[in-house]
């Protein structure tokens, strides 16, 4: 009951609190990944911590396609309430980086219809759809690979990868180096397409930060296992 009393705070308002975080320096950083907004992630997570669960608000939120709103609405939202087809529409709504993101780890990956979403979005015609099956793909390489095509997959990616749209190609990258890192029959042929695909070998890597290119991530990322 006290869940459901809690409906007084209004979209306006919303829109209002998130407006006047709005600050010129965030925007410029997040314009720079994609991302149109200008709210530093914190205070938009400090924003929805105090809204707290509220559905019915998530989905007003949503809906006026405001990124920091649809943000906001990520996190107030009852990722199980949400249908398939909801996920789906939704998922093809989010075309800025960082909202497909919060909406494929934060809600998609809680519903039970997680897998059929991943095999549907993974063969899709639109890259940025296809990007959030790659996404959950490198999640299950990692958690529950039971019954995924590791081979097969490379296969594809060997295909594919060098050619791609940026956040396909991003997004298949990763699945590659996952297979590297948790398949040792495999890390092998996973480095090897790497090397010779060289996607992202000259990404630009801050220090003390792994390179996204495939090869060094993997070698990196095994390394530290043997030494856990």
């Amino acid at each position: 009951m006290a869940q459901m009393a809690q409906t007084s705070t209004s979209v306006d308002e919303v829109l209002a609190e998130l407006a006047a975080l709005e600050d010129p320096k965030a925007r410029a950083i997040n314009e720079k990944h994609g991302d149109d907004h200008g709210v530093n992630l914190g205070k938009l997570r400090a924003l929805a911590k105090r809204l707290k669960t509220q559905h019915p608000l998530a989905i007003q939120l949503w809906d006026t396609g405001d990124t920091a709103a649809r943000l906001v609405a990520l996190l107030i939202c009852r990722p199980k309430e949400f249908s398939r087809d909801e996920l789906d529409t939704m998922l093809r709504q989010a075309c800025i980086p960082k909202v497909q993101d919060w909406l494929v780890n934060y809600v998609v990956k809680k519903s039970k219809y997680v897998e059929e979403l991943r095999v549907a979005w993974f063969g899709d015609p639109d890259p940025i759809v296809a990007s959030a099956g790659w996404g959950l793909t490198s999640d299950r390489v990692v958690k529950s690979p039971e019954g995924l095509e590791l081979s097969g997959l490379l296969d594809i990616i060997e295909a594919r990868m060098k050619t791609a749209p940026e956040r396909l190609q991003w997004a298949m990258n990763n699945t590659l180096a996952q297979i590297g890192i948790e398949d040792a029959s495999l890390r092998d042929r996973a480095i090897e397409i790497g090397e010779r695909l060289e996607v992202l070998k000259n990404y630009p890597t801050p220090p003390n930060c792994t390179s996204p290119f495939a090869p060094i991530w993997i070698k990196e990322l095994v390394r530290r296992k043997e030494l856990a």
